[in-house]
């Protein structure tokens, strides 16, 4: 044991340095760090062992989380050199309580050294140590507040203390912050972007914003703005005059908070809306998890890629239940011929909102009345199954054109149906 490899560390003495020798051993393949032997492996011991052996043990389970003591064990040798071997971790990243989350907190070890973590390995280690689902697994930012969330949960009379973190799903079972900690808190990296254009081909810009924060202070701050940009128009029949939005207000809130609540926060992208003279896109980074078709989302499946999330925002009464937005946003258009679409990609969801102002109204389907000869032909179809028009028009005593005429016209009700030509023309109930 004369020098320094990848799983040897040696430390004349006691510093904090011991601390990032542990977490880079516990980060990577284990390892023994012996404090009181020299960098050319010579023994020169610990003045006092005990007091040292002491210190040592309380500052790794102090500065070190989350808690790497299970991986730890001690031995003193010779009275005077202290043998910390150290395991590979199951909860990594292990890292400096004082530095959080980050590279100069997350060390792991590199041939003889130990080295700041880059951030995909940062990364990498959280999604194989907290599994793959994004909102659960731990945040890089740990100096985290939430000034935003707590408002909107006061506004909603529904208790927000860190006592609740833990079943929110804010922190994880050793107190840290998750990354849905991250999206409502105030330093949340997301963005949503908005851009208002001149033209359909969405190439010349009017106006242009950017909304980041807490996803709660996103929402307030994006419904405002397109709020603005909803405009209005105004009909005047005789002394009536009627006022109406391009968008359904409704509409446009559920088609934000489904780009809100359903996008694929593991990529970086912001929501962006898009809004026209015609049109409002908006579009969210993700498609539609596996086993999910497009017709599955309009009939009011849902299977929410942030439950967590999604939960939050059904708590404080922010969405009603999962899966019915979506068809809300249809049944608001359900008397106009341009109707709402949704496109997905692999990797994106749009919904798009046809300005109601400029889309026709569907043109009402005139209902015809079924008369009394009608309900004389019906009741005669039901006793014998089937007619001939020989049949009816003895029944009703009409000319053979005024019979073909109310067949014709149940047909197009849809009251009956006809098979076989000429002769064997027969009509029945459809």
């Amino acid at each position: 044991m004369n020098f320094e490899t990848e799983n040897i560390e040696f430390k004349s003495q006691f510093t904090e340095e011991v601390y990032k020798e542990v977490i880079a051993f516990a980060n990577t393949d284990g390892g023994i760090v012996y404090i009181g032997i020299d960098n050319e492996g010579n023994a020169v011991g610990l003045t006092d062992v005990d007091t040292e052996y002491t210190r040592i043990t309380n500052g790794i389970r102090d500065a070190i989380m989350p808690d790497v003591t299970m991986c730890v064990k001690y031995v003193i040798q010779d009275n005077k050199v202290v043998r910390i071997s150290v395991n590979e971790g199951t909860n990594k990243p292990y890292y400096l309580k004082s530095k959080g989350i980050r590279p100069g907190g997350v060390y792991v070890r590199q041939g003889a050294s130990s080295v700041p973590a880059s951030h995909e390995q940062i990364r990498q280690m959280i999604k194989e140590s907290d599994g793959d689902v994004f909102e659960e697994m731990r945040s890089q930012e740990q100096e985290l507040t939430f000034n935003e969330t707590q408002k909107a949960f006061d506004c909603n009379r529904v208790d927000f203390g860190k006592e609740k973190y833990r079943l929110l799903g804010i922190t994880d079972k050793n107190d840290v912050y998750t990354n849905l900690a991250l999206l409502l808190s105030d330093q949340c990296m997301h963005t949503t972007k908005i851009a208002v254009f001149a033209d359909e081909n969405c190439t010349v810009f009017r106006d242009r914003r950017e909304f980041g924060g807490s996803v709660f202070s996103q929402l307030e701050a994006t419904l405002e703005y397109l709020d603005l940009c909803n405009k209005t128009a105004s009909e005047i029949k005789g002394f009536q005059r009627t006022d109406k939005k391009d968008y359904p207000e409704e509409a446009v809130r559920e088609a934000y908070l489904n780009a809100l609540i359903h996008r694929d926060y593991s990529f970086s992208g912001s929501i962006i809306v898009n809004v026209t003279d015609e049109r409002m896109e908006f579009i969210s980074i993700g498609g539609l998890l596996p086993g999910l078709l497009t017709e599955d989302i309009r009939a009011g499946i849902s299977l929410p890629r942030n439950k967590k999330l999604a939960e939050v925002f059904h708590r404080i009464n922010f969405v009603e239940s999962y899966g019915t937005g979506i068809r809300r946003i249809f049944n608001l258009y359900e008397n106009f011929e341009v109707q709402p679409s949704i496109e997905v990609t692999q990797n994106t969801f749009k919904i798009i909102l046809p300005n109601m102002n400029t889309a026709k109204p569907k043109k009402p389907v005139k209902k015809e009345k079924v008369t009394k000869q009608m309900q004389q032909v019906l009741m005669l179809i039901e006793e014998k199954g089937d007619v001939t028009e020989k049949e009816i028009s003895n029944l009703l005593g009409l000319k053979k054109t005024r019979t073909f005429t109310v067949a014709k016209q149940m047909r197009d009700m849809g009251l009956i149906d006809v098979t076989g030509r000429g002769e064997n023309k027969r009509y029945f109930i459809k």
